[in-house]
């Protein structure tokens, strides 16, 4: 997948791009109603004969039009966005920069420059999609600024247990530790990358070694709380538990939660390595212990409870084959 950053007024070419059909949406989270889009665009490409793109933005249109500055979390960052995108089997993908100058952007010039200067020739969007100054071109105008250059396919909202699939759902899942039930909204579990740096090597004392994880600031994390995750690194894949938080043990004055993974029968140094972590269950809330030893014992208590975790999955999925 090839990976092309604009800014408007971008310089691209039209004679020099091939005919293309683009899903195009912030897609935070590239969740089932997201993937849906995106997939109705891939089939549309590969029944014409042409590319397929995704046409996204960044960063997130309230960091622009909001007075007061913004902290955004994404549920899929760049980086896990265009993984995601790319393992889906999008050709191109399109990152819009959203600043002052876009915000301002009429509707018709918005379709005239980003959709109809890429050589778009048909445009997928979900039901709700918006684009131009305050959001003024909607579904119901792509008609009439397109003026035959392309065409257009709208796609009905994607539902669960009878209720939207959005990424605003997933976050109040996240916010609430209910990563089970955000999986399923997401299609997949969510993943969150970072780099292993040196921490205070409690897990060692204890006999639980564990990878301090430096995630990326703009990644939205879960509650705080143990989690049975599985971990990728150098292609292989471990299970592990994870705790997210303010490490009340020990800690007082934290501002920001620690990601610590505990990898299970493993035992090499991984600092300055890159870690991709899955969630994927909420075990127990952060307690504060009266101390080491205390901890350690309710540690072992989650290995245990998470081991099981895992062997039911397998079995599970054995059953099922």
């Amino acid at each position: 997948m090839r990976t092309i950053e604009l800014t408007y007024p971008h310089i691209l070419i039209l004679e020099e791009l091939p005919e293309t059909v683009a899903a195009i949406g912030f897609f935070d989270g590239i969740h089932k109603g997201h993937q849906h889009v995106i997939k109705t665009a891939i089939n549309e490409a590969k029944n014409r004969n042409m590319e397929s793109a995704v046409i996204t933005f960044y960063p997130h249109p309230s960091v622009v039009l909001r007075k007061e500055k913004q902290q955004v979390k994404y549920i899929t960052p760049l980086r896990e966005k265009q993984e995601i995108l790319k393992r889906l089997g999008v050709d191109k993908l399109y990152i819009i920069t959203f600043n002052s100058e876009l915000a301002a952007l009429q509707p018709e010039a918005f379709i005239n420059h980003f959709i109809k200067g890429l050589h778009i020739k048909h445009l997928v969007a979900g039901f709700d999609f918006s684009y131009g100054h305050k959001g003024s071109g909607n579904i119901d105008t792509i008609h009439d600024h397109a003026k035959g250059a392309f065409t257009f396919t709208k796609v009905d909202k994607v539902e669960y247990d009878n209720e939207k699939i959005s990424s605003t759902r997933i976050r109040k899942l996240l916010s609430s530790g209910e990563v089970e039930k955000a999986n399923v909204l997401l299609g997949r579990p969510l993943l969150v990358d970072g780099l292993v740096v040196k921490g205070a090597q409690r897990g060692k004392q204890m006999e639980y070694p564990t990878a301090n994880v430096m995630t990326n600031h703009e990644a939205l994390l879960p509650k705080p709380g143990i989690y049975a995750v599985k971990i990728f690194y150098k292609q292989e894949k471990y299970e592990g538990m994870a705790s997210l938080g303010f490490n009340p043990t020990f800690e007082d004055n934290l501002k920001e939660p620690i990601l610590e993974v505990h990898i299970f029968d493993y035992n090499n140094e991984l600092y300055g390595e890159e870690l991709l972590i899955e969630f994927h269950s909420f075990v127990r809330d952060e307690i504060k212990f009266d101390g080491m030893d205390h901890l350690k014992v309710q540690i072992a208590q989650d290995e245990k409870q998470i081991r099981q975790l895992f062997a039911t999955y397998q079995n599970d999925l054995s059953e099922c084959e």
